[in-house]
């Protein structure tokens, strides 16, 4: 989760959803998390006060603790872990470069794709050192059936002739910075298609950005070996990207209800 330096104070963007999603998460990977909802929110709040730190980023983990062995946890205690720490712009300002990964999304038959499961980052971090080794600056990974899924930590929009697109639920983490920009561009008169798309597909876009707590809106200037538009952030992903930063720093009254004030 991130929380943002507002107006009014330290604000978390959607506490609710994030918690939701974290204990729902859990249930699915089989942990009894002794704590309720409103235990861990709470929680949160009071470890973001007690560090004084006015925005950045939030990692709550819930773990099997110490007490036994073994690839069957059951009866192992569900631990959780809240930690906070300052963090600025995960991929920068600019539009990235972007390269598909030769590594592929984890296949949806051997996993719960939906949950934000630690062992899945394995996956991401082979794509994204892969990329990097390359000279790119961040990876896309297709999925089994070789559609575009996401990247290692963000998901995909695609705009093209007016219309935004973003790979379809099924094989992809359900991401809640992904559901808010579909809210705002939805608000701002765009229609948003979820679809299966291909990567010849999407390198003929106008546009290409990414989404996500960390990457929170970024441009991609670049897919493979080819240029995205004007190799710069796009109009559109521009003026989404401006309304969304607004919004997560309290300064749109449209989506204040996203906030959870620390104060």
């Amino acid at each position: 989760m991130r929380f943002y330096d507002t107006p009014k104070g330290p604000a978390v963007f959607k506490l609710k959803e994030h918690t939701t999603r974290l204990l729902k998460g859990a249930k699915t990977t089989f942990f009894d998390v002794k704590y309720s909802e409103e235990d861990i929110n709470n929680a949160i709040i009071e470890t973001i006060s007690k560090n004084e730190v006015k925005g950045g980023y939030i990692r709550p983990i819930i773990f099997h603790g110490y007490g036994k062995m073994g690839l069957d946890p059951t009866g192992a205690e569900a631990n959780v872990v809240i930690a906070v720490w300052p963090w600025g712009s995960y991929l920068g300002e600019e539009a990235v470069k972007v390269m598909t990964s030769s590594f592929i999304r984890i296949h949806p038959k051997s996993t719960h794709a939906e949950a934000k499961i630690c062992g899945h980052y394995v996956n991401s971090i082979f794509a994204s050192r892969e990329a990097k080794a390359a000279g790119f600056q961040e990876a896309l990974l297709l999925d089994y059936e070789g559609y575009v899924a996401e990247g290692p930590g963000e998901n995909l929009f695609v705009v093209k002739d007016g219309k935004i697109y973003t790979p379809e639920l099924g094989n992809i983490l359900p991401g809640i910075t992904r559901d808010s920009l579909t809210q705002i561009a939805q608000d701002e008169g765009y229609e948003v298609i979820e679809k299966k798309m291909t990567l010849e597909e999407i390198k003929k876009a106008d546009e290409l950005f990414f989404t996500g707590t960390a990457a929170e809106v970024t441009g991609i200037s670049q897919l493979d070996d080819q240029i995205i538009g004007d190799g710069k952030i796009g109009v559109t992903t521009s003026k989404l990207r401006t309304i969304y930063l607004d919004a997560v720093s309290g300064k749109n009254p449209k989506y204040e209800h996203w906030l959870t004030y620390v104060n």
